[in-house]
């Protein structure tokens, strides 16, 4: 299952800078160096390339497991990485940026404070602050640079209102129900035997129903769910908030209707649809602050993506060692 991917400086960065991380910036090459490819005639070494394929898995996918689909998309997206360093960091030296000193002068006094009492820091603290100064001004750099490619005008309210217009799903308020349940837990690993006398309590209560004996009462007395206390009343619910063996029943439910028991994960479970309220597209009027901040970050991303792909195109990009995907591992 895959993770969040990280955002933009951090994964070019390949990792939040600490004193004890390991170090994951392009190594000098040395004479025996293996030389994973040139940018603009800069060196990169395969171990970094490697470092930052590691980072990337291990901040992108569980236990590294990545779907044999997405290798090859893996792949590419991790020598993008490593070329969007290299160019991003040429771009700010072409800008004459300078590092934010103020702001990595905070974070080595933070880890003065964070590491006090570590001999270890003490005692390479001056060795250690060599890199880390380095990556620390680097990632300022970098931040500044996304920052400066993101910058995006306020949007005219035509831009806005057709951009509303196209992503209506993005202002539809989902379809809600308003349910009722009584649950009467059981593990999932109990035995055959005290599942089946669960559904036999629970049709028993259902025939209660049946009969005229009020759902809210029966709730209060059997359910062990905690909505019980409001006589099973499970407020308004969407789609996806409901066990997937209910929400597959779901629209054949008629209102005030009590389904037969149902299994789900917990146990065994009655419910009543009390009422239905059908998907509704908020007015441009109601939502033109969330379109314009989700169209900002639209054109953001776009920009962004669109930027480094820019510096891509226009650089000398050689790779010399064709890298090898490597294979999901059995291990967990």
């Amino acid at each position: 299952m895959k993770l969040r991917h990280f955002g933009p400086v951090a994964a070019i960065a390949c990792l939040a800078v600490w004193p004890f991380a390991a170090n994951t910036q392009p190594a000098p090459p040395t004479a025996t160096a293996a030389i994973f490819a040139t940018v603009n005639g800069q060196p990169i070494t395969q171990k970094s390339f490697e470092a930052t394929y590691a980072n990337y898995m291990r901040q992108t996918y569980y236990h590294r497991q990545v779907p044999e689909a997405e290798l090859p998309g893996a792949l590419e997206a991790v020598k993008n990485l490593v070329f969007d360093r290299v160019l991003l960091l040429e771009e700010a030296k072409r800008r004459n940026l300078a590092a934010d000193e103020a702001s990595i002068a905070r974070t080595i006094a933070g880890y003065d404070a964070q590491y006090a009492g570590s001999p270890r820091w003490k005692e390479n603290r001056d060795t250690m602050l060599v890199a880390v100064r380095q990556q620390l001004a680097e990632q300022s750099l970098l931040e500044q640079i996304e920052k400066a490619a993101r910058r995006v005008a306020d949007p005219t309210d035509e831009v806005l209102r057709d951009f509303y217009a196209k992503h209506l799903d993005l202002f539809t308020e989902p379809e809600k129900m308003r349910m009722h349940s009584i649950l009467l837990k059981v593990e999932p690993s109990a035995p055959k035997a005290t599942w089946d006398a669960a559904r036999v309590e629970a049709q028993r209560i259902l025939n209660q129903i049946k009969a005229g004996t009020p759902f809210a009462d029966l709730a209060r007395l059997h359910s062990s769910d905690p909505t019980s206390a409001q006589g099973g009343d499970m407020g308004y619910l969407h789609k996806g908030m409901i066990p997937d063996a209910v929400q597959e029943k779901i629209d054949s439910f008629k209102m005030g209707e009590v389904t037969a028991p149902i299994d789900v994960l917990e146990g065994v479970a009655l419910f009543r649809m009390d009422e239905r309220v059908l998907p509704k597209v908020q007015p441009f009027e109601k939502v033109t602050a969330r379109s314009a901040d989700l169209y900002k970050r639209e054109q953001s991303d776009t920009l962004w993506s669109d930027f480094r792909a820019g510096l891509r195109k226009a650089a000398k990009i050689q790779i010399l060692i064709e890298p090898q995907t490597p294979r999901p591992s059995s291990n967990r």
